[in-house]
């Protein structure tokens, strides 16, 4: 089959889908992905082709102007919806509705807002995500908004936003269904639903569709290797704490390198700090030998060599924790708008974590804190390699590729 892959954000929303591409075309399928061009080197990693996009979110993120919108500013959303947000959503929604025209199936992210070309082809549409934010369930509120404390007779309702994007989007979706003399109006129709989640950390609700599945975590191996001086740093001591906060912009109430001096030396521990856009002054942690501070390594590799880990939140980081064995730590960056907490909470109540602390309101007491119940949790490691069990029997991303072989044959 010729496949589709359409995809937008940072790169926790485009490696699953690569992952997931490149076991497709090891299949004997031809795979294209299409998201943003500054992810070409990554796509290309993986040995599908790529079709490039121009709505670089990372860039957007990164910016000032972003920055301001990621806080909910009002003035600064209104003031870039028109020059700089519409633009890229019906730039995007061309190129993703050419390629799905040419496709004999496509796999989408419900951020591509795909679903609204969907009525073009509905036999040939699958949502396929990492995330449970679209479908309706009483089970839980929506992860999408886990920071906000919701009873549990709104969880059904608390789906309803992330439906309304197409209604919020209209000017743009209207300005590309226009490109190609699509009705404006129309009606998204129901599409099938396949999940990269693992069935074992957060079991499928019962009021999901029949056709809907979570068939185990979209789990690929780099060619990648750990760097040898983070090896030797590694093996020259008990196990580190690893630190990473992924590629979202931060601020703390607290100087984190100060704390990370603090932690290694009140908690007799070592620690290796993976650099981000929230933490890329380092310039204190650079020389201490209890600290190693890196730009990247593949976590699949890295993590089984850790103690315990310290992130974000984000699915694919909180997945490759599961997947080595290892507790962890979530300090949400998105807060109360966004999943990372409801993964925190997630882990904290299989107590295979420590409750989550979103970055905006943590002190460093609180840090030091959550790290010493991290380190003596002797708890969190038994569920932590029960869990990994469990996830290494679930063959996710076979599973995954066997239910869509079967959609088309």
């Amino acid at each position: 089959m010729k496949i589709a892959l359409l995809t937008l954000g940072t790169r926790g929303d485009v490696q699953p889908y690569a992952v997931l591409g490149q076991a497709l075309k090891n299949r004997g399928h031809q795979v294209t992905l299409s998201t943003a061009k500054n992810f070409e080197s990554l796509v290309l990693s993986y040995g599908i082709d790529f079709l490039p996009v121009e709505a670089d979110f990372q860039a957007i993120l990164d910016s000032d102007e972003g920055k301001k919108m990621m806080k909910g500013n009002p003035f600064s959303i209104r003031r870039n919806l028109h020059t700089w947000i519409y633009p890229l959503i019906t730039n995007s929604l061309i190129e993703f509705y050419k390629l799905a025209k040419e496709s004999d199936l496509i796999l989408y992210h419900v951020k591509t807002l795909a679903d609204s070309f969907a009525d073009q082809f509905p036999e040939k549409m699958i949502r396929a995500s990492v995330l449970p934010i679209v479908e309706p369930t009483i089970e839980f509120a929506n992860p999408a908004f886990s920071g906000f404390p919701l009873p549990n007779f709104l969880n059904r309702i608390s789906y309803t936003l992330s439906n309304l994007s197409i209604k919020i989007l209209s000017k743009p979706i209207g300005k590309f269904r226009t490109e190609f003399r699509l009705p404006k109006k129309f009606k998204v129709p129901q599409v099938k639903n396949i999940y990269g989640l693992s069935p074992s950390f957060l079991p499928i609700p019962k009021d999901f569709s029949s056709q809907s599945t979570f068939d185990g975590f979209w789990f690929g191996n780099s060619n990648d290797m750990v760097p040898n001086d983070v090896l030797e740093f590694i093996k020259s001591g008990d196990a580190p704490l690893l630190l990473t906060f992924g590629s979202m912009p931060f601020k703390s109430k607290f100087d984190l390198q100060n704390a990370i001096i603090k932690l290694t030396e009140q908690l007799n521990t070592r620690i290796i700090v993976i650099k981000g856009w929230g933490l890329d002054q380092t310039e204190k942690l650079d020389h201490n030998p209890k600290i190693k501070v890196i730009n990247a390594a593949p976590y699949e590799k890295l993590f089984p060599l850790t103690r315990a880990i310290i992130h974000h939140g984000g699915i694919g980081t909180t997945a490759e924790c599961l997947r080595a064995g290892k507790p962890f730590f979530i300090c949400p960056i998105l807060y109360p708008v966004g999943d990372q907490q409801f993964w925190g909470e997630l882990g904290y109540k299989q107590k295979i974590a420590i409750k989550p602390v979103p970055i905006s309101k943590m002190t460093e007491k609180t840090f030091m804190s959550s790290i010493l119940e991290l380190l003596t949790n002797k708890e969190l490691y038994k569920n932590a390699v029960e869990m990994k069990t469990l996830i290494d029997k679930e063959k996710g991303i076979d599973e995954t590729i066997d239910k869509i072989e079967k959609l088309k044959s």
